[in-house]
């Protein structure tokens, strides 16, 4: 079943998510959920949904960044944004260490639609949790994974990425894609106006 997902001013999408215990994880209730999310996530399409996306206030994200997503993309981009596909997997009652580099890309969000903005995110992260069975689980992510981590995770504690963004550079997917999708991160910088971090 497609969800529907909740836009920006929706107030369960800037509260704190509660975690869940290893026999709600397990229950059918939210194995139907997380089932559901796959489906959304999906149908947006989109790279990752959290359960305060769909108006759930639970610490219960889905991640997958299929193949098919990366066809349109040359080899140079992908490299730049260290992206590779990811298979579909959840994390519930995440925890997540920053590394100290850091990367700045677009983003876009589900609950956002049609906007995106540049985003300056840590290069590499640690996330342990639990899977979708409650199995603990410890992730080393890099690029663009880490990136998605760590903006699910900012959703199951109230943030969005335009918390984050560099105000300067918010605009629709559609200017993106018409004027900067395969643009260098430092020609946009110059031409939008803000210094690198």
């Amino acid at each position: 079943m497609v969800l529907n997902v909740l836009q920006v001013g929706e107030v369960v999408l800037r509260r704190q998510a509660r975690p869940l215990t290893r026999d709600e994880v397990r229950s059918p209730a939210i194995q139907q959920l997380i089932e559901h999310m796959r489906e959304t996530m999906r149908e947006a399409p989109g790279v990752g949904l959290a359960a305060p996306q769909i108006g759930v206030s639970l610490q219960i994200a889905v991640i997958e960044d299929r193949e098919e997503n990366l066809l349109e993309m040359s080899a140079e981009r992908l490299t730049e944004l260290e992206r590779q596909p990811v298979p579909f997997h959840a994390i519930v009652n995440p925890t997540i260490t920053l590394g100290e580099e850091t990367a700045e890309f677009f983003e876009g969000c589900l609950s956002l639609a049609r906007f995106g903005a540049v985003v300056a995110r840590a290069r590499g992260v640690v996330v342990e949790c639990w899977n979708e069975r409650a199995e603990p689980v410890r992730i080393e992510a890099s690029g663009w994974y880490a990136r998605i981590l760590q903006h699910e995770i900012d959703h199951l504690r109230g943030r969005l990425y335009i918390d984050r963004m560099h105000p300067r550079s918010f605009m629709t997917l559609e200017n993106h894609h018409k004027y900067w999708k395969d643009v260098p991160m430092s020609e946009i910088r110059e031409a939008l106006g803000w210094s690198a971090p």
